[in-house]
């Protein structure tokens, strides 16, 4: 007769489809019983897709073959969201992606890759297809998280291929020029790179591309605006007044640009001390909560310091993915899960239309030509 030891041990050779671990190692089995020739094995599960489901019906019964006869299997799963319009007007260069989510901070250093590179790999463990462009020109460090680092792009035709790592496409200015290498580049340049980066990779039908931008507020932001339908931002800012300071500008231009803010993640809000587990305020905590109703909108998540973040962002293993029962593992797929919530509720109901240049196509608006010709539908740049 079977034991549950020796059930659980079988499991451990079903993997999450999309994923290179197990089951068991997610720590989705909850609860195995064995009553003589039968078992029943409780899972929870991340994904609302019927086709992960079904996936792991038959890998477990496959598994389990010649272990137990009679196996019951009750799995449960987050709710189906409901299906919504796409329809946008305005420019979108991207059309097959289906929500494009900007996210940018009023500076450097707050961990903005770091929060993007794990709402990400969380947000396709819960059944979402998901990609990163890393269009952070200047500080490109996406391939160095995701474990892609050093790695070839492979080029078919004129365009580009993303990478795939723990269920995430990717793709990064990092890894399409020379590791190491200073880019001193103009506005101009700046805003043809993030248009090619869209436009010039082969992003697949994708529910999410998690964007990770430049920090602060200027061409790049505008340029993605302009190309695409964001369908909402987020702030990343850390506990310090010095840095809400900054997050009110980068909030600001999401009100300017016409996106829907979709949160605020507060990182480095509390310290979690890797020998006692007990957690300290040494940078404050629940600063950003004031500012989250001041602009309407929500806290995504207060993501502790923890030094499993930073080793397994150097070593290009996502604490989501390779410690998920990790607090702060937790902490970043219940943001995914408010994130997921708040782009469901809003899809279809996104335009960059009304941010969409009025000028002639080659023309400056801050150019007479362009000055001209915006006058007479009340356009113009507002500089003169």
């Amino acid at each position: 007769m079977a034991t549950i030891a020796d059930i659980k041990s079988a499991l451990e050779n079903v993997k999450y489809p999309g994923f290179a671990k197990s089951i068991v190692d997610f720590g989705f089995v909850k609860d195995v019983q064995v009553e003589g020739s039968a078992c029943i094995i409780a899972l929870e599960i991340t994904s609302s897709a019927p086709e992960v489901e079904e996936n792991l019906r038959k890998d477990i019964h496959s598994s389990l073959a010649g272990v137990v006869e009679n196996i019951t299997l009750n799995i449960k799963k987050p709710e189906a969201p409901s299906q919504q319009s796409n329809s946008v007007s305005g420019k979108n260069i991207a059309p097959q992606i289906k929500n494009f989510v900007m996210v940018s901070s009023g500076k450097g250093g707050v961990g903005k890759s770091t929060t993007t590179v794990n709402l990400a790999v969380a947000a396709a463990m819960q059944g979402k297809r998901v990609g990163i462009l890393d269009a952070d020109i200047y500080g490109p460090n996406i391939p160095r998280m995701m474990g892609i680092n050093g790695k070839e792009v492979e080029v078919i035709g004129n365009k580009a291929r993303p990478f795939k790592a723990y269920g995430v496409d990717v793709m990064s200015m990092g890894s399409l020029m020379e590791e190491g290498q200073a880019l001193i580049w103009r506005g101009a340049m700046i805003m043809k790179a993030i248009q090619q980066l869209l436009r010039d990779i082969l992003w697949e039908d994708l529910d999410i591309l998690f964007i990770d931008m430049p920090p602060g507020t200027g061409d790049a932001q505008l340029t993605l605006a302009q190309s695409v339908p964001v369908t909402c931002g987020i702030n990343v800012t850390t506990p310090q007044h010095v840095a809400l300071d900054d997050s009110r500008r980068s909030l600001d231009m999401f009100k300017k640009l016409h996106i829907p803010i979709g949160g605020i993640i507060e990182n480095m809000s509390g310290f979690i001390c890797p020998k006692c587990n007990e957690e300290s305020d040494i940078f404050g905590m629940g600063t950003c909560n004031e500012l989250a109703e001041q602009y309407n909108t929500q806290v995504l998540g207060h993501l502790p310091i923890e030094p499993a973040i930073r080793q397994g962002g150097d070593n290009g293993k996502p604490i989501v993915y390779f410690q998920p029962e990790s607090q702060t593992a937790k902490r970043y797929m219940q943001s995914a899960q408010k994130l997921i919530a708040y782009i469901d509720n809003i899809t279809g109901t996104v335009s960059n239309a009304s941010i969409q240049p009025t000028t002639p196509p080659g023309v400056s608006a801050c150019s007479s030509a362009g000055a001209s010709s915006s006058s007479h539908n009340g356009g113009g740049c507002g500089c003169h």
